[in-house]
């Protein structure tokens, strides 16, 4: 007990050391971040952009598209300007208020962005199985509530693991072995015995996390019933095109984020943790503008009712 008393700190800052060492991936690493970025960036704006300006795209699907794009340039802008910040200065310290903040925040948004998939399923399934009633249901006050409801949740989700998280009391060296502050890496400079709130925490937030996957999973399968019945395959193909981008995007978020945590569970430092962060961190938020552009017409001809005519005959 009194070794454990004596070894614990008080942080005033963590050292962020995810780069692998070596010269070239020093380097290398925060260049294809900034690339990342940027694309990510102007990827989600460009769908903000024609999702505000365009008149053909004010349906809800592209209200709650909007939505995510927002939490994406959000989302990828917590972590990814401080590590390419710490690689160029090679100053790799972050303040502990910063990294609480960056917990939160990182927390915040990726539960937010989970909130707004199963809110975009439960557009899609009113859509295609209760399509009489789609504009009662999903009208312009209702959509708002709901998506004023989903950064709500996401803000208490975040506010409960940074509370978990930075309650317990660190022992030993302030080093973080990740690009930025996540909380397995920040767990295992915990003093011993004082991760359980956090962990209880993360386990009941995946037992919900589970649920609401189930509720997904039951509102597709009533989607795909109500497509196969359709008499004409223009309908059936019309239909299913619609539910495609967010079934990948929805694929692609929840894969990615088990990838990452599965591994990161690891205390030790490894090229392979910091790509299952990465894996996690960046994909989704870049991928995403493509998976929902390249997939949708009415995505593509907003697209060049901007950039012009010249475009129109490459559709």
């Amino acid at each position: 007990m009194t070794e454990t008393l004596t070894n614990m700190t008080n942080y005033m800052e963590f050292l962020l050391m995810g780069f692998p060492e070596g010269q070239v991936l020093q380097t290398l690493c925060p260049t294809l971040f900034f690339l990342n970025y940027m694309a990510a960036l102007m990827g989600n704006l460009l769908i903000i952009i024609l999702t505000t300006i365009d008149q053909h795209l004010q349906s809800p699907m592209y209200f709650f598209l909007k939505n995510l794009s927002l939490i994406d340039i959000c989302y990828i802008s917590v972590t990814v300007p401080k590590s390419i910040m710490n690689s160029v200065t090679n100053i790799h310290s972050i303040s502990f208020l910063g990294c609480v903040l960056q917990v939160f925040c990182f927390v915040c948004l990726g539960g937010t962005e989970f909130a707004l998939l199963l809110v975009m399923s439960y557009d899609r399934y009113a859509a295609i199985c209760l399509p009489l009633h789609y504009e009662t249901i999903m009208n312009r006050a209702a959509c708002v509530q709901m998506v004023a409801a989903v950064w709500l949740s996401g803000c208490v989700y975040g506010s409960l693991h940074a509370a978990g998280t930075f309650s317990v009391h660190f022992c030993g060296p302030n080093i973080i072995h990740q690009f930025f502050c996540d909380i397995p890496s920040l767990l295992t400079l915990a003093c011993p015995g004082e991760q359980i709130l956090e962990h209880v925490l993360i386990i009941s937030s995946f037992c919900f996390l589970f649920m609401c996957f189930i509720l997904m999973v039951i509102s597709y399968v009533h989607i795909f019933s109500v497509i196969l019945r359709i008499p004409s395959a223009q309908g059936r193909f019309r239909s299913f095109s619609t539910c495609m981008p967010h079934l990948m995007v929805v694929t692609l978020f929840l894969s990615s984020g088990f990838v990452a945590y599965s591994g990161s569970l690891s205390n030790s430092a490894s090229s392979l943790n910091l790509f299952m962060s990465v894996f996690y961190c960046l994909l989704p938020p870049s991928l995403n503008p493509l998976i929902y552009s390249l997939r949708n017409r009415d995505m593509k001809v907003a697209l060049c009712s901007i950039l012009g005519d010249k475009m129109t005959g490459n559709l």
